[in-house]
């Protein structure tokens, strides 16, 4: 008998919507109001995958409180939600695969670096809500992707073991997470290149490239 995944855990930006690049029009505007000039090398090695505690005090070369960093996320997040509000979809294929999953009785989770309210703002505006077993957000964990502590929390939310986990990533850091805490990773082509995610299982530009079928390849090659 072919063995399902035990789950499979996807990560949000990126990987369920295409919206970073909304993300970067909304840092540009931040780092705009706080007078330093963005660019995408940072946005590429130290911001992408990452949770905001980090990336700000990345940004302003300390430690930040919790009450700063809570004041900058509310501005940066604000700004990403107005301006992707009126084009927000899912990535194509994405409907087809969570109910193919969901028919097939295997859980799944979000391991996502966001920030709750992002997470619901998602939510409201596509309704995939309750194919998810649980959400693990930037507010659950210490350890910023490439850390696995992410992705093991998430296969711990759904008692599954890791091995036997597939994680969705975009970006580089998301697949070494994913990879580090043992799972197979198939990884989307709408922030990065091939040749970046090339330490990935496989790689998709959407949904549509993939089924069930080929999910239980992946976990037992």
């Amino acid at each position: 008998m072919t063995l399902k995944p035990k789950a499979v855990i996807f990560d949000l930006d990126g990987t369920l919507i295409d919206n970073n690049a909304y993300h970067i029009e909304a840092w540009k505007v931040f780092y705009n109001n706080i007078g330093r000039e963005f660019t995408m090398d940072e946005y590429t090695n130290r911001m992408n995958g990452r949770i905001n505690r980090d990336i700000f005090n990345f940004i302003f070369d300390r430690p930040l409180t919790s009450e700063e960093i809570d004041k900058y996320t509310y501005e940066k997040e604000k700004l990403y939600r107005e301006l992707y509000a009126p084009y927000i979809k899912p990535i194509p294929g994405l409907l087809t695969l969570l109910q193919q999953l969901k028919d097939a009785a295997i859980p799944m989770a979000i391991a996502t670096s966001g920030w709750p309210v992002n997470i619901a703002f998602m939510f409201e505006h596509i309704a995939i809500k309750d194919y998810f077993n649980d959400v693990i957000d930037a507010t659950l964990v210490t350890n910023s992707k490439p850390d696995p502590e992410i992705f093991l929390k998430a296969a711990a939310a759904v008692s599954a073991d890791p091995a036997n986990c597939i994680a969705f990533e975009d970006s580089v850091a998301g697949v070494r997470s994913a990879k580090a805490a043992g799972m197979k990773v198939i990884a989307l082509t709408t922030t990065h290149t091939k040749q970046d995610l090339a330490q990935a299982d496989k790689i998709i530009a959407d949904y549509t490239e993939i089924d069930l079928n080929d999910l239980i390849q992946i976990v037992h090659a």
